[in-house]
């Protein structure tokens, strides 16, 4: 027990911190490289990032893939079901009673990680950030593939457009999870929550 009526509970799992730091130095890496390979700036170099943000692309398909397999098994799927309650107290507390000292409207529990506008945030990534990037980005990168899968009528141009999108939105997306990231009773708690797994939450 800690002080200010406050406990410490083990929250994140070994797999879940492994899988979001990864997840994170991916997202990152294949964001520098693809802003680089659109000639924002020179780093690797265009052969080198081209290569890097690729296998990068491919290495979190994989990982996502292994993710969703253990949501599945454990039943964690479950703390990303959308849910309605409480939505307008988590928004107001984020837009004005954090700035207020006013306790989370929806404390973190070991059943319930996530509040009502993080599940809808994550679905949101689940159900169209990511596609629209997995998706352009395939056939970004099998583009000389495409007569034979009969797609030769798509604009490589639009394809590129599209997955630069995604690739804005994901950015919004992360800059978004990095400032509520810092939303705990401290600026470091959530932080350092997902390091050691362990978080103080309300009793």
């Amino acid at each position: 027990m800690t002080s200010n009526n406050m406990v410490n509970i083990y929250l994140y799992t070994r797999y879940e911190r492994f899988w979001h730091w990864m997840q994170t130095a991916l997202i990152l890496l294949l964001l520098v490289t693809g802003f680089e390979l659109n000639g924002l700036f020179t780093l690797f170099g265009f052969k080198a990032a081209a290569e890097i943000h690729n296998y990068s692309g491919l290495t979190w398909l994989i990982l996502f893939a292994f993710f969703v397999f253990w949501l599945f098994t454990t039943g964690e799927w479950q703390q990303y079901v959308p849910t309605t309650r409480k939505m307008l107290s988590v928004i107001r507390y984020y837009t004005y009673g954090i700035f207020r000292g006013e306790p989370h409207p929806v404390p973190k529990r070991k059943d319930a990680k996530h509040n009502p506008l993080q599940r809808l945030a994550y679905l949101f990534v689940l159900v169209l950030i990511n596609p629209l990037i997995w998706i352009t980005g395939w056939f970004y990168l099998f583009y000389s593939s495409w007569s034979d899968w009969g797609v030769s009528w798509l604009s490589l141009e639009y394809v590129a457009m599209f997955h630069v999108i995604g690739a804005f939105m994901m950015l919004i997306f992360l800059i978004a999870h990095v400032y509520l990231a810092t939303a705990g009773h401290t600026p470091t708690a959530h932080i350092k929550a997902m390091i050691t797994g362990w978080e103080e939450v309300e009793d």
